[in-house]
């Protein structure tokens, strides 16, 4: 029986690799080992990265919350200990929303914590 050789699926492998890495600079998108080790870092780089995107976002939905309650004379961490006693269940993303589109709606919202914190 012939030997098998394994040109092909290590061909098969390096064109995978290469693929991903098209449009690095220089080497990383031309030979196959500085190529695999800028996939493997930008692979994990983008997987940090859509882990930090939840991060970022729930930060500028504070800051907008913040900045909204902040001009209805209370701060942030008190309206939203507020609407926890006023059992007003809404995400800080629906909040940022509301703050922005519909300041009264906000200002009843900060109201109810209010009157709840009193």
């Amino acid at each position: 029986m012939a030997r098998i050789k394994g040109g092909l699926n290590a061909k098969k492998k390096h064109n995978r690799i290469l693929k991903l890495a098209k449009g690095y600079r220089g080497a990383r998108s031309k030979q196959y080992r500085t190529a695999k080790q800028a996939v493997m870092r930008a692979l994990a780089s983008a997987f940090a990265g859509r882990k930090q995107k939840k991060r970022d976002f729930r930060r500028l939905w504070i800051a907008r919350i913040n900045a909204a309650c902040r001009m209805n004379d209370l701060s942030y961490s008190r309206f939203m200990y507020g609407l926890k006693l006023a059992d007003i269940d809404i995400n800080r993303k629906m909040l940022s929303e509301i703050a922005i589109s519909d300041p009264d709606g906000f200002k009843s919202l900060v109201d109810a914590a209010k009157a709840k914190l009193a």
